[in-house]
């Protein structure tokens, strides 16, 4: 009789245990561990350079429906050797390129980045990266939080 309570325990710890992990893989977070809670990006792309060895851009879609406001605070794109966030301003009449060191974030709000406007400047990309593959871009927030999604890699001229 004592060789079976202890069994039967056991067996009833493995049950919790199973169903608790399968609690977990319908938790949203865990569904995407590397997408920060109520950001959404459409629209990812990367344009390679006319020129080889001038800067990329990356442009795409930047939904935000989370519960506090959020700060973008960097960009990175995966075997870029140097990423920047800028923001192409009119400055009388000369159109100028600013850096931007945040991007800041409301709920319910979406953040274009476009040619002509906020944009990710990329430089130093690997010569692998070539038109018809995608990269991984991972936006760092303020506290840590990150976002990481692909972006479809883009010829010069190609629709942006």
């Amino acid at each position: 009789m004592n060789v079976r309570i202890p069994t039967i325990l056991l067996a009833g710890a493995a049950s919790l245990a199973l169903a608790a992990c399968g609690g977990q893989a319908d938790d949203p977070a865990e569904a995407d561990p590397d997408m920060m809670p109520g950001v959404s990006v459409e629209n990812a792309r990367l344009m390679l350079p006319a020129v080889s060895g001038n800067p990329a851009a990356v442009y795409f879609d930047l939904k935000y429906d989370g519960d506090r406001a959020a700060v973008v605070r960097a960009a990175e794109v995966a075997g870029a050797e140097m990423t920047m966030m800028h923001e192409t301003r009119d400055n009388n009449g000369v159109s100028e390129m600013q850096d931007l060191t945040q991007v800041p974030l409301s709920k319910g709000e979406t953040v274009t980045f476009e040619p002509g406007g906020k944009h990710v400047m990329v430089m130093g990309l690997g010569e692998d990266v070539t038109a018809g593959g995608t990269v991984e871009v991972t936006l760092t927030f303020v506290g840590g939080d990150k976002a990481s999604f692909p972006a479809e890699v883009k010829a010069a001229g190609d629709e942006g």
